[in-house]
């Protein structure tokens, strides 16, 4: 499991002109079953996402492709866990200690 912190590098304004694809990108995420939930930080300085996944190389190419990072809007933080206890509805994603 990861966690991907976003932080805005450029103004908000450059953030928003990309909004609609990166809105995509996220969608196509969701869409291949990578992404669990995403959203703005408050104070609105960038953005959080889970990611399912134990490939970490996989996981930064595919924030790598985010048109925020390809346009340089903003910079990502990856943090790998794992997720040995979750909610009753996330249990598809609890792992196993090594």
């Amino acid at each position: 499991m990861f966690v991907l912190e976003l932080t805005y590098t450029a103004p908000v304004e450059r953030v928003d002109a990309l909004m609609a694809e990166h809105i995509t990108w996220l969608d196509e995420q969701y869409a291949a079953g990578v992404f669990i939930a995403s959203g703005r930080k408050n104070p609105r300085d960038g953005g959080v996402i889970l990611a399912a996944g134990e490939d970490r190389a996989a996981i930064e190419k595919i924030a790598a492709a985010d048109p925020f990072a390809a346009h340089g809007v903003c910079a990502y933080r990856i943090t790998e866990f794992i997720a040995t206890k979750t909610a009753p509805a996330l249990a598809p994603y609890r792992q196993q200690l090594p």
